[in-house]
Formats: structure tokens, C-alpha cells, sequence
């Protein structure tokens, strides 16, 4: 599970418990001008094969950054239908897959946030 802080044109994304030792991250921050779409993410949909760092049980948990052809993505789930998906440009990372305790909550409060 995540938390977003949005401060001005800054995003921040928090990672909370036990979550942040699996991931070995503790926040990610990007501008609210990187982003391209926030979209619930798909249930089936996995991450690239190459993890670094992080920890991936196959339809269990995905957390941690995950690389492949091109892309860095962050992803935070435990694939149970409650995930954001954030497309970005211009950012260190190209994808975040995170699971929140709201999904239309955090994409309303994203994409309002992104449109001002």
C-alpha cells in the first residue's frame, strides 16, 4: 500500500509497513507534469523481468523496481484489484503499479491534481 502527497507540482509517493523493506524503497517523487495516464491497473497485467531491487512472487506480491527494454518501473501490488497504474514522461521511471485503499479516489485525486 501507498499514500500520494501531492504539494504544489510534486508528486509523492510513500510506501507504508512492511511494504518499504520488500520494495527497498521508502517514497518516489515525480512532477505532476510527467504524468501521461492514471488508470486502474489490469489484474493480469505483470511486471518486466528484470528486478533490481525488490522482491516478485508470482501472483502474490510485485515490489520494487523492475527494468526491461527501456522501461523502470516501480511497482507495489499484491495484484488483488486495487492498484493504480501512473504512465509517466520525463521521470526517472516510466510506470507505477501500486496498490491504494481507494483506486477511484487516488486516480480522481491524480488526474484533478495533474489538470490544474
Amino acid at each position: 500500500m501507498v499514500d500520494f502527497e501531492i504539494t504544489g507540482t510534486t508528486v509523492t509517493v510513500h510506501v507504508r509497513g512492511a511494504h518499504r523493506v520488500l520494495s527497498l524503497c521508502d517514497h518516489i517523487t515525480f512532477d505532476l507534469a510527467n504524468i501521461v495516464a492514471v488508470e486502474p491497473a489490469e489484474i493480469d497485467r505483470r511486471p518486466p523481468w528484470v528486478r533490481a531491487p525488490g522482491a516478485f512472487f508470482p501472483g502474490a506480491i510485485a515490489a520494487g523496481t523492475f527494468r526491461g527494454k527501456g522501461r523502470k518501473e516501480f511497482w507495489d501490488t499484491l495484484f488483488g484489484g486495487n492498484a493504480v497504474r501512473i504512465d509517466l514522461r520525463g521521470s526517472d521511471y516510466t510506470r507505477l503499479v501500486v496498490d491504494v485503499d481507494d483506486v477511484d479516489m487516488a486516480i480522481g485525486s491524480l488526474r484533478h491534481a495533474a489538470a490544474a
